[in-house]
């Protein structure tokens, strides 16, 4: 009973209040398999009383100015900088992911989120144009759509709720928003920074629990006009089926099976260290991450041997450990099921050179429970093989040869997924073509990671439907109307 009194209780927050719930999920600190967090297992109800509280807010919110709605998010991003520290230790023993990354990349971000639309809201604009035989002037306005249902992944829990509540709130609407319940420590703790930060009651709701029966409720619910989602494809054909019905206007940020094409005029001084960290930052959990690599065979065996090298160099340890390179993956589930992709190769006869099976992992006493992976590195696999066609989201990566331009670029086409790739070359004509070529929403050339938020962001095929940035958000957040006025 002692223990369970010791653990963190968290509460939906609702209309500008903690709400506790009838029913808890556990929640478990990656690094030690055990329970240390208790999540609301909210339902139906809860997402009722969010509806009724974000409806109430928004005439009041919707009529704010840009600039007075500016000011609320610059002093939310403030409030937050303000407690960095403390939101990334958080971030770190909530998800499993090194105190290092959640202190210069989870929480930084979703600073800058805040601060990047406070911005961008002030620097919209309109259309206008003149019909002089007619004696008619059209132009354009767009208002905010209403309550927004935002669903954010574990991965980058904070990092990715903000990209979405950010633009949301800026252009005017109110918001529900169902962080995954696997990670929802921070979500929770930023609840507490929206009144200093002068967000009315109603404007942002969060409800925690499940995707079966909160995010449902959410996504079927008829006054929730609006979907913003970021996590897996069925997860996303299931958001389609429930909302079908009312029309609702969706964002579908999807998986990835993202390629680095690597060729033989490649500087791999840089091309080694960036594909390393592209594999396996944040344990490989990360819809951006690398997982097929392409090298031209001239380069091949040197190539492999030094990202091998590098790869075994790439510390695991507990999160708080700020030499770590990685730490432990989300859950135990989720370990197994990026075992068993390695097994699946090793049974198709491919070879793991490093990892996985192959190098011994070495843990403290009280981490040998947690959830803990070596990178690993997977050669002699075939294109067709499940580890080069479908999403590990682990520490994995599979890297093959290949001859020439066109070969490869067929080669990283053929999967369902199209969100990232990276190209590493020194031909500018190359990079050129190549990147025109390849089916994916983003194309690095010599670097991975580099965002510029004013710009798109987004996949094809598979891997999603819609955009995000200043302009794509604003526009997804918002209705276009029409209006002619006859002179």
């Amino acid at each position: 009973m002692a223990e369970t009194k010791a653990l963190l209780l968290l509460e939906n927050f609702i209309d500008g209040k903690f709400l506790p719930c009838n029913s808890y999920i556990d929640s478990y600190d990656p690094s030690t398999g055990e329970v240390y967090c208790r999540v609301p297992n909210s339902g139906k109800d809860e997402v009722e009383a969010a509806v009724v509280a974000a409806r109430a807010a928004f005439p009041a919110w919707s009529s704010r100015s840009p600039q007075e709605r500016s000011q609320v998010l610059y002093q939310l991003a403030d409030l937050l900088e303000q407690s960095l520290d403390v939101f990334a230790e958080a971030e770190s023993k909530d998800q499993g992911k090194t105190i290092t990354l959640a202190r210069t990349m989870d929480i930084p971000r979703s600073v800058q989120n805040f601060r990047f639309f406070a911005s961008s809201i002030l620097h919209q604009t309109a259309e206008c144009t003149q019909m002089e035989h007619q004696g008619c002037m059209h132009y354009t306005v767009r208002d905010p759509v209403g309550i927004a249902g935002l669903i954010s992944p574990w991965n980058l829990p904070l990092y990715l709720l903000t990209w979405k509540i950010a633009p949301a709130i800026a252009a005017g609407n109110t918001v529900i928003a169902k962080p995954s319940e696997l990670t929802s420590v921070t979500a929770w703790m930023m609840c507490k920074l929206l009144e200093k930060a002068g967000v009315p009651p109603g404007v942002v709701n969060i409800v925690f629990g499940t995707g079966p029966r909160v995010g449902e409720a959410l996504v079927s619910h008829p006054e929730v006009p609006v979907i913003s989602f970021t996590g897996s494809q069925p997860t996303a054909e299931r958001i389609t089926q429930l909302s079908a019905p009312y029309c609702k206007k969706l964002s579908l940020e999807l998986g990835g099976k993202n390629p680095a094409i690597i060729f033989e005029d490649a500087n791999l001084e840089e091309c080694i260290p960036t594909t390393i960290r592209s594999s396996f930052a944040n344990q490989g959990e990360i819809c951006l991450c690398t997982s097929r690599i392409f090298v031209q065979k001239s380069i091949y065996n040197d190539f492999l041997k030094r990202f091998v090298e590098a790869a075994r160099m790439w510390k695991v340890g507990i999160p708080s450990d700020p030499s770590a390179s990685m730490g432990a993956l989300i859950s135990k589930a989720h370990l197994e099921k990026v075992r068993n992709y390695v097994k699946r190769a090793c049974a198709e006869g491919a070879q793991v050179l490093c990892g996985e099976g192959v190098d011994k992992l070495i843990l403290p006493p009280r981490n040998q429970t947690g959830y803990f992976m070596l990178p690993t590195v997977i050669t002699d696999i075939k294109d067709e093989s499940c580890c080069m066609k479908e999403e590990i989201f682990g520490p994995v990566t599979c890297i093959v040869p290949f001859d020439n331009e066109e070969e490869v670029i067929q080669r990283a086409n053929n999967v369902k997924y199209g969100l990232a790739a990276t190209v590493w070359s020194s031909n500018v004509g190359r990079v050129h073509r190549v990147a025109k070529k390849l089916q994916s929403g983003l194309v690095w050339t010599n670097c991975w990671l580099i965002r510029e938020l004013n710009l798109p962001f987004g996949g094809m095929k598979s891997s999603g439907v819609g955009r995000e940035g200043a302009k794509e958000s604003y526009e997804f957040f918002t209705e276009v109307k029409t209006i002619t006025i006859k002179h």
